[in-house]
Order: structure tokens, then sequence, then C-alpha cells
């Protein structure tokens, strides 16, 4: 599937240049003050109380927050600064470990401080005994985020084109985006480490996080106890190459069990042939439709394309509960002609990505660590995504100022650390191959892989108390990972009120 880079109109084009990046998560930081009283200092860092938000998440933390200045330039070492934004989660224990994690989230742009409101289950028996510390990655919330808002009254314009809205967004953007890469972004961390007065930490990477971790370890070796890496993105991919065909390898996935499960092959026994019938409709002509807006509910006319439509895929196939409804949501756009649910699950994604990835500070990641990388040829045929997201990408970067990656940024990273890597079955974009590919230069490590799930596992069944096994003995040899077999995906929806009981 091609798809001209006009992009038909923007509607498309802004979800585009969100949805082309490497996950879905939370929003921009918001740690607002609790109080003026200041809370204990850490280090040399002064913190005070504050709580933890995000934008459409209902969960609120409390937190010890402050910020540590950096260079924008480090190697200049002048010039402009950035406060990064930083919070601790103190540990519940009167005699925590000496060593806390650190965690690192994924986008690129997501921030810390507010991604782990969707995490912090998860961790809560890991806290019991140490902190845990949050650092918004320069040009991520706290942290001077970077972020394109595309004019809103162009959003009807079937002329408009990428490359003036991101010339235009340029202008608007304090900041030397030549600096905003992984490797400045890790001698960040580790300053901030330095100031908090830990010795070693731990850290937990997701997704492009995963990539963000590697990178320290390899700067920083000696300050590494331990790492969890969950979603593996490490450097010698160039993200986005593949992902056509890893998510096409997942709609297989789940197709495949959709067939074996008596309720979703009795009701949607041609879903593969209805999705591919689908998409070359709307190939052909995209569909003009009325509908409420799911989340303010305004009426609107939406025109409902293929690209739409494969975005959705894609990104429900994130997590079974999601994965669930796919076949649902096809066969009643493209059987019974019902096509608004399919439609609203596409702004829902939109919006939520909108709100929680600094989208420049995407640019500046990708633009420099990835897309100079790019092979010319792809082989993205007889997948539902074709060529979108690599054309996207290279579109993007070619107006976006690409910053330089270090000579050996693609080599893989050695370390005799202990690494617990996790991976989803049915991950669409960070496959567990990628965590096999990491697994060949980290001799400690060990690679659990949670049956039926998607991308970002660490929370799925028995996986919180492996990880915080493993944080407390520090080893990968020992760990009992048969609980893991026993994780199992949603069941697929039958009709809107859910699957068979």
């Amino acid at each position: 599937m091609q798809v001209e880079m006009t992009l038909g109109n923007t509607r498309i084009l802004k979800s585009f240049m969100l949805v082309a990046l490497f996950i879905i998560g939370a929003g921009a930081c918001n740690a607002a003050s609790g109080t003026s009283t200041p809370a204990p200092s850490r280090g040399d860092v002064l913190l005070e109380d504050c709580q933890l938000t995000a934008p459409g998440i209902d969960l609120q933390v409390s937190a010890s927050c402050g910020t540590v200045e950096v260079f924008e330039n480090r190697q200049a070492e002048s010039g402009r600064t950035i406060a990064l934004q930083i919070a601790i989660l103190e540990a519940n224990s009167r005699t925590p470990a000496p060593d806390p994690l650190f965690i690192l989230t994924g986008g690129p742009g997501q921030a810390a401080t507010e991604a782990y409101l969707t995490l912090a289950s998860a961790f809560s028996r890991v806290r019991s005994e140490r902190d845990i510390v949050l650092v918004d990655q320069r040009g991520t919330g706290g942290s001077n985020r970077l972020q394109c808002d595309f004019p809103q009254e162009v959003e009807t314009d079937p002329n408009a084109q990428i490359a003036p809205l991101l010339e235009a967004c340029l202008g608007t953007l304090e900041a030397d985006l030549t600096q905003y890469t992984t490797t400045a972004a890790m001698q960040d961390l580790d300053q901030v480490r330095e100031h908090l007065g830990y010795e070693q930490i731990n850290l937990y990477g997701v997704s492009y996080g995963s990539r963000a971790a590697l990178v320290y370890m390899r700067l920083f070796p000696e300050r590494v106890r331990s790492v969890i890496l969950d979603g593996l993105a490490p450097p010698q991919i160039a993200l986005g190459l593949d992902m056509a065909a890893d998510a096409q390898r997942a709609w297989d996935q789940i197709v495949e069990r959709c067939m074996d499960q008596a309720g979703c092959a009795g009701a949607f026994p041609d879903i593969e042939v209805t999705f591919n019938s689908l998409l070359a409709r709307l190939e052909t002509e995209p569909l003009l439709i009325s509908m409420s807006h799911p989340v303010s509910g305004e009426q609107m006319e939406v025109e409902l394309t293929a690209e739409m439509v494969a975005m959705v895929v894609r990104f429900h196939s994130y997590a079974p509960e999601t994965a669930a409804l796919l076949p649902l949501l096809i066969h009643t756009a493209q059987v019974e002609g019902v096509f608004e649910p399919l439609a609203a699950q596409f702004y829902l994604n939109a919006g939520t990505l909108e709100a929680s990835i600094a989208n420049a500070m995407s640019y500046s990641v990708m633009c420099t660590e990835d897309v100079p990388f790019y092979e010319e040829a792809q082989p993205v045929q007889d997948t539902f995504l074709g060529s979108t997201l690599v054309d996207g990408f290279r579109e993007i970067c070619r107006v976006w100022p690409a910053g330089e990656a270090p000579p050996d940024f693609q080599q893989p990273v050695y370390s005799e650390a202990p690494v617990l890597l996790l991976s989803g079955e049915v991950d669409p974009v960070t496959p567990p191959k990628y965590a096999d590919l990491a697994a060949e230069t980290l001799p400690n490590s060990l690679h659990v892989i949670a049956p039926g799930m998607g991308h970002n596992v660490v929370g799925r069944g028995c996986l919180p108390n492996l990880v915080a096994e493993f944080l407390v003995t520090g080893e990968t040899a020992g760990l009992d990972t048969g609980c893991v077999d026993r994780i199992q995906p949603f069941p697929f929806f039958i009709n809107f009120s859910g699957p068979l009981p």
C-alpha cells in the first residue's frame, strides 16, 4: 500500500506524523507542586513535594520533584541550558537499597515523570525496597518539551503538505535540535545520577527507552548494577525499516489466534479476506462519513482512508485488549457497512499520541539515529502498511535538522551486567527477535517471552514479581520463569458487548 506524501488532508498528516512514531504512550509531564515546603534534598538537588499527573489518566502519584541544569550542547559546555525535570519516588522501606531504579520510557518523546503513571502498579513491589527515579529526557515533559502544534485551520485543506508545516514549526522552537539525541540524553542521565549521589543504579527501559538504556550501559558500564529491557530496540536496528513487516507479522498472529477460537472463527470466518477487501475499497475511493468525535462529541465529516484503517490495526496490535476488538471492528465496517466505530478508534489513537509524545524531539532522534541508515529498497510488499512509514520518516527528515551520532552508535552493546529481557510474543514493533539480537552481546542476560502479549509487558501476569525478584538478587541465574507460560491474551470481542462467556 503506497501513499502520496500530500497525504490527502491534514487530519491524516497530523496523525501520520504522530502514529509513525515508535510507541504509543502517555502524555507530557505535569509535576504539579503540592506545597512550597521543601522535601529533604537528595545529593545537591533541592526537592519539593509534588503530584505526578497526566492528561487522560485519573491516577496521581506523590513524589519529590526538582531540576538539574545541563548544557544543551554538552560538547561546548556553554550557551543555552536545559532544566531537566526529575522526580523521586522514595522507597517505602526504612532501610532502602542504595541503588535506585531509573525508568527510561519510550516514544521517542515520552516524559518519564508522566509515563510512570501507567507503570506504577507494575513497580509497586520494587518501590517497597528501593527508590524509583524519573528523569524527563531532554525535549520531553518538563525538560524543554519540543512540540510541533499544527494549525487547526488547515485540517480540511486537501493540498496540505508536510514540508511547509515542519518549516513553520522549526521557527517556533527555542532549541538547537541537533543536540536532542540519545547519547546526549544518557550523558544527562549520568549527570543527574551524580547530582543525586547514587554510586550505582538499576535501569528499566521500555521500547525506545531500551535503546537509551543500552547506550547508557555502553557509556557508563561501571555505574550499572542490573538492567530490565522491555520491548527491545537495540541501536543496531534502524527503527522504521522493519515496521511494516513486524506489524504484518503481529496481524497474522492475531488472525491465526482468531481462527483457533471457535467463537471468533464462527463470527468472522473470513476476517483476513475482509480486511484486505476493506483496504482495497478505501484505497480506490476513501469514504466520507458523518460521526461524533469519540472524546469531544463534536459532529464532524470524516474522510475514512485506507491509511487510517492501517494505523488502527497497527496500534491496536500493541495490546491484547485492543487487538481483541480488531476482527469485530473490521467486520462491522466492511460487511455491515457501519464505519463509525472503526473511525472513532483512529481519532482515539491520534489524540492519545498528540497529548503524550513530544513529536519534535522524536523527529530529532529519528533523523539522527535511524533515517540516515535507511536502505533504498524496502521489503514492504504484501504488508498492510506498505511503505507509508518509511516514506513519511524520509519526508520529515528532508526538512528536520539532524544531529551527529557517534561512530559506534549502531554497534552492538556489550555488557556483563545482569540483564532481564522482556518481549511480547505478538509485539508489532519490537518483536522478540530484537531481544535475541541484543542478547548476542549480553552474556549475562535472560530472555522471557510473554505468550500472546504485545508491546510493553512488564505489568503482565507474574512479570512484576519476576522483575522485583530480579532486582533484589541482581542475578538472572535462578529466576523461576515458569509462571510466564500461564499468561493468556484477552479473548476476542464477538459483538460490542464483549467476548463469549
